[in-house]
C-alpha cells in the first residue's frame, strides 16, 4: 500500500467529520482506530477544533507526518452520520488508497438538503422557543418573520463574512430592529421574549458548554477555543443588539417567563428541537428522535424542579439523560452520538441568560450582567457535568464488557 497516500485520506475523512460537527475527542477516537487498522507500529494523533496532525511509523519503519488546518466549519450531521460509517468501514475492511477515496468521494457527493428545509427549520426553531418563552400570537408572526430574514441574509452573508463576531452582530442588528419596529407598528408586544427566541438561533451557548466539557476531560486547547468562540459569537449578539436598541433607545428590561402552560411548553420545544435537528442538516427517523429527546428532557427538567426548586440539580439531572439518551440511540442507530444530543439539549441551553447579560452590559445595569452572566455558567457546568457523567459511566460499563470505548495511542 502507499502508506502516504493511505494517511492522506484518513486526514481526509478526519477533516470532513470535524467540519461537520464532530465531537473533538471522538473524532481523536477515530482517527486513532482508523491508522490502528492499518497495523502500523506507531500512530499519534493530535486534533483542536482548526487542527489536525498525524505521525505514523509504517512496519517498514518509514515515519509518515501529515496535517490539516481547518479554515471553518459548516455542521452537517447527516454527512458525519455517513462519514462516521466510512470510519467504521475503513476499520474492518482496510481499504487501499484507491478504494478509500472512491468511499469518501461517495460520501462527500451525496445530495445536499432541500433548499426550502433552512427555511423551515429555522421558523420551526425561532419560533418554536419565542412560544416556548411566552410570546403571544402576534409575537410569533414577528418570530416568523425575522426567522425568515435570518435565513435569506444569514445565507447571503456566510458566503463573504466568515468571521462569527462580524456574523452574529449583522443578523442580531437586524433582527432587533425588525422586532423593535413590529412592535412600535402594533404587531407584537413583548420584544424581549421574541429576541431570545430568535437568539437560540444564533446561539453560542453550547459552544460554551462542549468547552467546559472539553476542559473537564484536560483537552485544554480544545476547551479554549470552543470558550473563546462562544465568547466571540455572544460578543456579536451583543454589540448588534446594543446598535438597535441604542436606535430605537429601547433599554428598559421588561422580563420574560416560560409559557404559562406546560402542555404548550413541552410542544413548542419539541417542535423547536425538531426544527433544529433540519437545521444541522439531520434526516429521516433521527430527526424524531431529537423531538423525543427534547420533549422527555424538557419534562425531567420541570419535574426535578417542582421537588427540588435547583435550575443547577434540575439541569445537571436533565443533562444525565439526555447524555444517556444519545449514547443509546448512539448504538441503536449505529451514529454518533452527537446527531441526537445536540438538539435534544436545546431546552437547556441557557439563552435568556445570555441575552439579559448582554441587556445589563446595554443598559450599563452591571450587578443584572453579572448575576445572568454567573447563571449562564453555572447552567453550562451542570450540562457539562451531566454529559461527563454517562461518559464516565459509558466507559465504565464497556470495560466491564471488555469493549473499545475511547482508544489512544496506547490501546
Amino acid at each position: 500500500m502507499d502508506y502516504n497516500k493511505i494517511v492522506q485520506g484518513i486526514l481526509d475523512i478526519g477533516e470532513a467529520m470535524l467540519v461537520c460537527g464532530a465531537e473533538n475527542f471522538r473524532l481523536e477516537d477515530s482517527l486513532y482506530r482508523m491508522c490502528r487498522s492499518y497495523g502500523f507500529k506507531q500512530y499519534d494523533v493530535f486534533a483542536i477544533p482548526s487542527n489536525i496532525q498525524i505521525t505514523v511509523e509504517t512496519p517498514e519503519g518509514e515515519i509518515i507526518t501529515q496535517i490539516r488546518h481547518i479554515e471553518s466549519t459548516d455542521i452537517d450531521f447527516d454527512r458525519l452520520d455517513y462519514l462516521n460509517n466510512l470510519s467504521r468501514f475503513v476499520c474492518q475492511n482496510k481499504p487501499d488508497e484507491q478504494q478509500m477515496r472512491e468511499k469518501y468521494e461517495e460520501v462527500m457527493n451525496r445530495p445536499p438538503q432541500k433548499p426550502y428545509t433552512k427555511y423551515f427549520a429555522a421558523v420551526m426553531g425561532g419560533t418554536g422557543f419565542a412560544v416556548f418563552f411566552g410570546c403571544n400570537f402576534q409575537d410569533a408572526i414577528v418570530a416568523v418573520i425575522v426567522s425568515l430574514m435570518i435565513v435569506i441574509v444569514g445565507g447571503w452573508l456566510s458566503k463573504r463574512e466568515e468571521n462569527l463576531m462580524v456574523y452574529n452582530l449583522i443578523l442580531s442588528f437586524f433582527s432587533e430592529v425588525i422586532i423593535l419596529l413590529s412592535v412600535h407598528l402594533g404587531l407584537g408586544s413583548h420584544p424581549e421574549r421574541i429576541m431570545i427566541g430568535i437568539v437560540m438561533l444564533l446561539i453560542s451557548g453550547l459552544s460554551t458548554t462542549n468547552g467546559i466539557r472539553d476542559v473537564l476531560q484536560r483537552d485544554f486547547i480544545s476547551g479554549s477555543i470552543n470558550i473563546m468562540n462562544s465568547i466571540l459569537g455572544a460578543a456579536g449578539i451583543a454589540c448588534g443588539t446594543a446598535l438597535a436598541l441604542l436606535l430605537f433607545k429601547e433599554v428598559s428590561p421588561e422580563g420574560y417567563i416560560l409559557n404559562n402552560n406546560l402542555t404548550i411548553q413541552l410542544i413548542s420545544c419539541t417542535v423547536a428541537c425538531i426544527g433544529f435537528a433540519f437545521w444541522f442538516k439531520i434526516r429521516g427517523r433521527q430527526v424524531v428522535y431529537s423531538g423525543v429527546g427534547a420533549f422527555i428532557t424538557w419534562g425531567i427538567y420541570v419535574a426535578v424542579y417542582y421537588f427540588w426548586p435547583s435550575n443547577f440539580l434540575a439541569t445537571l439531572v436533565a443533562s444525565v439523560f439526555v447524555a444517556l439518551y444519545a449514547f443509546i440511540m448512539s448504538r441503536i442507530n449505529r451514529a454518533p452520538s452527537t446527531i441526537f444530543l445536540t438538539a435534544s439539549v436545546f431546552p437547556l441551553i441557557p439563552g435568556p441568560n445570555l441575552y439579559y447579560m448582554m441587556y445589563g452590559c446595554v443598559s450599563r445595569d452591571y450587578n443584572m450582567a453579572i448575576d445572568e452572566t454567573i447563571i449562564l455558567l453555572v447552567t453550562c457546568l451542570a450540562i457539562a457535568f451531566g454529559f461527563n457523567i454517562v461518559d464516565i459511566l459509558s466507559r465504565s460499563v464497556m470495560k466491564l464488557l471488555k469493549r473499545d470505548y475511547h482508544i489512544g495511542k496506547n490501546s
